[in-house]
């Protein structure tokens, strides 16, 4: 069996990172344009839009488990190269879209290829992680989305206004088309199994209540990703994707400066704290129609949003033994799945009936209801002992 080196950036580790980077540069520009695609050719409202927006991980809920047992059984490198040229096709796709139905139909493609990728991302960044420091490799690949999510939607609306959206889809094309040529260069990272083992639980019990309000959380943020622009749009900032760039910039600043924030409080507490923060932003970005409103709302959601994922992990991994951390992981991002798909879909329907404000506002109200539930439960004495057979 290959032993894994001491040294975490290894060329494959900065050729996944940045395979990362590129992609999720792709997805924020799609994040930032789609509303203004929807609204505009396409002739659709609120409702629309949060329908387009969360139809993407409708196949992504489905498809998740079913791509992690995959890989574990044929590797990671088919899925992550699998992943990400699809995913370019689609996006070119979009130059064929004429109406809304297509849209859906086209981002629910776009949930099956991104399925694969991340999946197979992740599996692949826990396998490139040198032993004990699987928390840190995360740490500094996670900064791929939030960079993406800042610089994304920039770089979405300077495509937009040079060429329109046929530019911005075939930007995103070759980004993509480079995400699958980094991809390329990670080598097979899945050793062979040295025995039969016993399956971890599909659905774990341990990362339910956490993932109740890891949910909530990713659901606020979903519905505020797909219409902070338009709701900027609206109050006269012309620079509307300055406002998801703050958001994703505030994210990448408290993750790299609290990074073991998580480790040295109690991660529910954390997490009850963090969804706190965003339903103050959400009420600020709701209540007061002004530009610094905006950008004070997107940070103080920003901050809940960089502690809420990691202190929520923290509080699963806590609590399971080490041979069911990837079901309890699995799990997991199944809730942020539904919230991600969930979170607009709802709000979009909320902001049809009484506005963007009003949406923003009963996210805020579901934010509040998610802290109450996780600081109400007890803190864990101590972890889960590991069996001597766990591993």
């Amino acid at each position: 069996m290959r032993r894994r080196p001491d040294t975490l950036f290894t060329p494959a580790f900065v050729a996944l990172t940045l395979s990362d980077l590129a992609y999720f540069i792709a997805g924020g520009a799609l994040i930032g344009v789609t509303p203004f695609f929807v609204t505009g050719p396409l002739g659709g409202g609120p409702a629309a839009v949060g329908l387009a927006v969360g139809a993407f991980s409708v196949t992504t809920v489905i498809l998740r488990p079913l791509a992690g047992r995959w890989a574990d059984r044929h590797g990671r490198r088919p899925l992550l190269i699998g992943g990400a040229l699809p995913f370019a096709l689609l996006v070119m796709g979009h130059l064929l879209v004429t109406d809304v139905a297509w849209l859906v139909v086209l981002r629910l493609l776009l949930g099956v290829a991104e399925a694969l990728y991340f999946v197979a991302g992740f599996a692949a960044l826990a396998d490139l992680a040198p032993p004990g420091r699987a928390g840190e490799a995360l740490s500094y690949n996670s900064l791929a989305l939030y960079v993406g999510i800042a610089t994304g939607p920039i770089l979405g609306q300077a495509l937009l206004g040079r060429g329109g959206f046929p530019l911005v889809w075939a930007g995103a094309g070759v980004l993509l088309a480079v995400a699958a040529l980094l991809a390329a260069r990670v080598p097979e990272t899945l050793e062979p199994a040295s025995g039969p083992s016993a399956p971890a639980p599909l659905i774990h019990p341990a990362a339910l209540v956490p993932g109740v309000g890891l949910f909530i959380g990713v659901a606020v943020v979903g519905g505020f990703l797909a219409f902070a622009s338009l709701h900027a749009a609206r109050l006269g900032l012309d620079l509307w994707s300055t406002v998801l760039g703050l958001f994703g910039l505030v994210v990448v600043a408290c993750r790299i400066l609290f990074a073991t924030l998580p480790d040295r409080v109690p991660p529910l507490r954390l997490a009850a704290a963090a969804l706190v923060a965003s339903g103050a932003g959400l009420v600020l970005l709701a209540t007061v129609p002004a530009a610094w409103s905006l950008f004070t709302g997107a940070t103080l959601l920003a901050i809940g949003t960089a502690f809420l994922t990691p202190a929520v992990f923290a509080a699963i991994f806590s609590r399971v033994p080490a041979s069911q951390r990837g079901s309890a992981a699995g799990t997991a991002s199944l809730f942020i799945d539904l919230g991600l798909g969930g979170g607009p879909v709802v709000l979009g329907f909320v902001a049809a009936a009484g506005g963007i404000p009003t949406a923003f506002l009963a996210a805020a109200g579901l934010a509040a209801a998610g802290a109450v539930l996780l600081a109400s439960r007890p803190i864990p004495r101590a972890p889960v002992p590991v069996s001597p057979d766990a591993g």
